[in-house]
C-alpha cells in the first residue's frame, strides 16, 4: 500500500504486479482509493471518497473526464467463454455524476452518467449520450450517440437536442476548472500544469 505524498489521504495501492499509473494534470480528492491496474489521463478528476478497483482487469478514464463524489468503479475478470473479461474504459470528456456505479463497462468520449446511476457490465454508452439520474443500464446495453435513457431498467426516452450537449460540455470545462480551485485549497502537487 501506498499513500501518496502528495496527496494527501490518498491511497494508491499495487497489486497482482499492477500499479495505478496517474497523469501529473490529474485531480485526485482526498478519501479517494485507487487500486491496480488504473490509468488516469491528462486533466482528469476523482473526486472525494471515490474507489477505483482494478484488481482483476483495468479501468482506464480519459482526458479531462471526471468521477465525482462517493462514485464506484470496478470491473470484471476474464472468464469462460469471455477472454477478455469486462474492463472499465472511460473516454475523454466524460461525466460521471455523485454516487455513480460503474462496471465493467465503456463509456465512449463525451458521454455522460447521472447522480446515482449503475452501468453494468459489456454495457456501452455512447458519445454525447447520457444515461438519466438514478438510472440503472444493465448488461450488454447500449446507448447510441447523443440518445437520452432512464429508468430502472433503463430505456430509450428521447435524443437530446444541441443545448442538452452543451450543457454536458460546459459541466466537463466546470470539472477540469473546479478541480485547479481544489487542488489549490490543499497546497499540493496534486495538479501541475501540462
Amino acid at each position: 500500500m501506498n499513500d501518496a505524498p502528495d496527496r494527501p489521504d490518498v491511497t494508491i495501492v499495487s497489486i497482482h504486479g499492477k500499479t495505478p499509473r496517474i497523469h501529473p494534470t490529474a485531480f485526485i480528492a482526498p478519501g479517494c482509493r485507487i487500486i491496480g491496474d488504473v490509468e488516469i489521463g491528462e486533466g482528469a478528476s476523482v473526486w472525494y471518497n471515490c474507489v477505483l478497483r482494478a484488481d482483476v482487469s483495468r479501468i482506464v478514464i480519459g482526458a479531462r473526464s471526471n468521477i465525482q463524489d462517493g462514485s464506484v468503479v470496478h470491473c470484471d475478470p476474464p472468464r469462460p467463454g469471455d477472454p477478455g473479461g469486462s474492463p472499465t474504459l472511460i473516454g475523454d470528456d466524460v461525466l460521471v455524476g455523485h454516487m455513480a456505479m460503474i462496471h465493467g463497462c465503456v463509456l465512449e468520449d463525451r458521454a455522460f452518467v447521472g447522480l446515482g446511476a449503475i452501468v453494468m457490465n459489456k454495457a456501452r454508452i455512447g458519445s454525447d449520450a447520457m444515461l438519466a439520474a438514478g438510472a440503472m443500464l444493465t448488461e450488454g446495453k447500449v446507448i447510441e450517440a447523443r440518445q437520452l435513457w432512464g429508468g430502472r431498467p433503463a430505456r430509450f426516452m428521447r435524443e437530446l437536442d444541441e443545448m442538452a450537449i452543451m450543457g454536458m460540455r460546459m459541466g466537463t470545462a466546470h470539472y477540469v476548472e473546479n478541480a485547479k480551485a481544489h487542488a489549490a485549497v490543499f497546497g499540493t502537487s496534486n495538479i501541475r500544469s501540462s
